[in-house]
């Protein structure tokens, strides 16, 4: 991904937390002569040093077939991004558009052990129920649990590689990031909202510290 270096984010508790909270992802592979991509819910983990995604796609899907063979595969998750007029600027200017976003490179492995499987399945499943006995793997049937498993084809990426662009109007002056930020907020749709806030959290990063 091209990344100017004003826009780069480095900081890899605020990459890893942003792909946590944007698990909706696209996974990206290559059978050696053609690219294949699909939309699917993903989750990041670490263990020390070492990062992997874990997620499943249909096993209908025959992307499965991209994992062997040690290919590097690429996941991109997106965040909110929201169009910037120039009549924000207090100067002649051109249209742009602000968002977050994450390449996540990685080889990618299909899960093979049953229970492995179940595993990586729970987990999302528990992460995104929340309350506690809401909705429970391990009360569904277990014939019935047995049949959906045997539908997707899950996978392990080991990471290799993470670049992260928060393309935020940095390279604007004060007054106009300030007024972006305003123009953002009047809005009231929920990705310049974010924006928005994204973009005041970080102002004191880029002007207060220069005053």
């Amino acid at each position: 991904m091209y990344i100017p270096r004003r826009y780069e984010e480095s900081d890899l508790n605020v990459i890893e937390a942003f792909v946590r909270a944007n698990g909706f992802g696209t996974l990206v592979t290559t059978n050696g002569t053609r690219p294949q991509a699909t939309h699917a819910l993903m989750d990041l983990h670490r263990n020390g040093e070492v990062l992997t995604l874990t997620g499943h796609i249909a096993r209908a899907n025959k992307q499965w077939r991209d994992f062997a063979g040690g290919r590097e595969a690429l996941a991109i998750f997106s965040g909110p991004h929201t169009y910037i007029s120039p009549r924000f600027y207090n100067h002649v200017n051109v249209p742009t558009w602000n968002y977050m976003a994450v390449h996540v490179y990685g080889v990618p492995r299909l899960i093979e052990d049953r229970d492995e499987l179940y595993a990586v399945l729970k987990a999302l499943v528990d992460k995104y129920e929340g309350t506690p006995g809401a909705y429970r793997m391990e009360d569904l049937p277990t014939d019935y649990v047995e049949s959906q498993m045997q539908a997707v084809a899950g996978f392990v990426l080991d990471v290799t590689e993470i670049s992260a662009a928060w393309k935020l109007s940095q390279n604007r002056e004060q007054e106009d990031y300030d007024n972006i930020i305003a123009e953002l907020r009047k809005r009231g749709d929920e990705n310049s909202a974010a924006v928005a806030a994204e973009m005041a959290a970080r102002r004191a990063r880029l002007f207060d510290r220069e005053a």
